[in-house]
Order: C-alpha cells, then structure tokens, then sequence
C-alpha cells in the first residue's frame, strides 16, 4: 500500500512539473489575474449543482438495493469526492459505497456495483455528447480533418464500447445467481471455503446491477446523466471564456472527452494529468496560447477539488470521520471487509 502511494505521488509530481515546464510562470499569473471573476463564480456555482445531481442519480441506482436517505446519499458523495482529491488509485470511489453501505445497511459489493455502473453511465454522456459534437454540430467544422476523422472514429467506437457494456450488466443483473455458481465452478482449484466466499461476493456484487434491467430506475439515472454533463461542459466553458480562450460552448464536449482520460490516471484528484488534457486540448483543438491554458488549467482543477475537499472535511468532522483515517476506510471498502463498528464511527443518522 505504502509502495503504491509513493509510486503514484511521485508520478504527480512529475506530471505536474511537466505540465508546468511548458510555460512561463509570470506569464501564467497574469493571466490568472486578468480572468473574469464573474465567468468564475458562475462555474464555482455549477460545480456545486453537480454534487447534488450526482446524489440524486445515485439513489435512483440504489433503489433496487434498498431505500436510501438523500442527505446520506449526498454527504457520502462529497467525501468521496473528497477523498478522491486526496487519495490516490481513487480510493473514494470505494469510500463512498462503503459509507452509504454502513449507514443503510445495505451489501456493500452491490452498493459498490452501482458505482460502476455509474461509471458507464458518465462514459455513456460523455461519449454521446463528444458524437453530437462531431456529428451535428458546426463548429467542429473548423477542426482540420486530419484532427476530426480521427475523433469520429474513436467517438463511434467508444459508442459501441458502452454499449456493450451496458449489456454486459444486464446480463449480470437478470441473472446474479448463475454469476455466483459460474465464479464457484471455475474456482474448483481454489480451498472450498475461499471458492464459495468467491461466488457470494461475485454474486452480491452482481445483484448491484439490478438497475440496469429495471426500466424506469435506469431511464431516470441515464437521464440525470445528461445534464450532470451538460453542467460539468458549461462549467469548463466558463472557465475557458474567463481566461479569453475562444472556444465555443460546445467545444467543451470536445475538451471534457480528454478531461475523463486525464482524471483516469490514479493521481490525487487527477493532478498533472488533468492539467495536461486541458492544456492539449485548448491549445491543439482552439489555439488557445500555452500560458493561457496552463493558467485555466490551474484555476478549473483547483475549483473542482478546493471546494469539495473543503466541504467533504466538514462533512467528515460532523460524522465522527477524520482524514488520517480514510486510508484505513477506504482500505477496508476494497477488501469488502466491514471492521468492526468500534474502530470506524458509523455515520450519525439524517433526515430524508
């Protein structure tokens, strides 16, 4: 574990003293201080939407599971984003199931299931979004077709990636208990105990996706999807515009494509890949100037992460939770294990 943290730290550092090696840091100040304050605060405000939408999609993917309270399902959802700024090989995204899993008393590998398909649905946006942009829209005619052809393919590609996905957890969904007995035969070589502890896990974990075959809870989870996207473009929009970097409003469902590929790479909050995706994407795509996308870069990561690290803290302070033990939670969420009620304050109960 101690291994990994350092590997990754010191993977974001690198990335992140590459990414500034490329400008000139005086520069990139002024900039920072000539940005519309205005444009800002809209995106500051819109960012602080999405943890809301997020809450309320969730529960919809929980319903199947067991019924949730919304301000549990929320406060979760901003320390695990938290804890996503602050840990690395994001750990958060195991947190916060883990939490809402102690709280409502629900599995914790089909809570945590929900968060993969959360995952799908976010690619599902994203991809759909990028694809109308290409597709539809006329500014993406003023991409070289040497950058665009490329982009057409990936985005149809990626198209038919979740797609299959989404099949994929069907299947799982319709059938869990054929998941646990195909996991248990293929585990004959493993000691009996572990094997069957295998395919109850693989079969709870499987029961998670039972969103994805109840239509009404999976219309309404793919539909918040959508403007939680919406909201994540217009905010990378206004931040961009903040900085006079011509890119237009749909442009951002070019740009949040590179944006997910960069806050994939396992580093705290995304550092250094994400500033970098930025910095490629509205330099290569909207001619942007280097030291214009390295300070926007700065300001859309810090407004992402400052803020929710800030709040998810408070939240942690007012549920018994402190910093120096969310390793140690996030460490029992990806052993599945729960420790005992003890060591690890349960959340206070909230109202609905």
């Amino acid at each position: 574990m101690r291994v990994r943290t350092a590997v990754v730290s010191i993977l974001a550092i690198a990335l992140f003293a590459w990414f500034l090696s490329t400008a000139n840091l005086g520069e990139v100040w002024r900039h920072v201080g000539r940005a519309r304050v205005d444009l800002l605060l809209v995106a500051l405000v819109g960012m602080a939407a999405t943890y809301w939408v997020r809450a309320v999609r969730w529960q919809h993917m929980l319903a199947p599971i067991g019924p949730t309270r919304f301000r549990t399902v929320f406060r979760s959802t901003v320390i695990g984003f938290a804890a996503l700024g602050l840990l690395p090989a994001r750990a958060g995204d195991l947190l916060r199931p883990y939490l809402v899993a102690r709280q409502e008393h629900l599995s914790a590998p089909a809570t945590f299931a929900t968060i993969v398909l959360e995952r799908v649905l976010d690619i599902l946006a994203v991809v759909l979004l990028l694809a109308a942009f290409v597709w539809l829209v006329p500014a993406a005619a003023r991409l070289p077709p040497s950058i665009l052809e490329p982009i057409k393919v990936s985005a149809a590609l990626a198209v038919l990636g979740v797609a299959a996905l989404m099949a994929v957890m069907w299947t799982l969904a319709s059938h869990p208990e054929r998941i646990g007995a195909f996991v248990f035969a293929a585990a004959r070589v493993l000691p009996h105990a572990l094997a069957r502890r295998l395919a109850r896990l693989a079969s709870t974990f499987s029961s998670g996706f039972a969103t994805a075959r109840q239509p009404r809870e999976l219309a309404i989870a793919v539909l918040w999807s959508f403007p939680l996207w919406m909201i994540y473009a217009g905010e990378a929009w206004l931040v961009t515009a903040a900085f006079g970097i011509d890119m237009p409003p749909t442009g951002a469902f070019l740009l949040q494509g590179l944006l997910v590929i960069g806050v994939a790479v396992p580093t705290p909050g995304g550092v250094g890949s994400f500033h970098e995706a930025y910095r490629i994407g509205v330099t290569m795509f909207f001619g942007a100037s280097n030291d214009a996308a390295v300070a926007a870069a700065i300001v859309l990561h810090a407004m992402g992460v400052v803020p929710v690290v800030l709040v998810g803290g408070v939240f942690m302070a007012q549920d018994g939770l402190s910093l120096g033990r969310l390793p140690a939670l996030a460490g029992a969420a990806r052993e599945k294990e729960m420790p005992d009620t003890d060591e690890v304050p349960v959340l206070r109960p909230s109202g609905r």
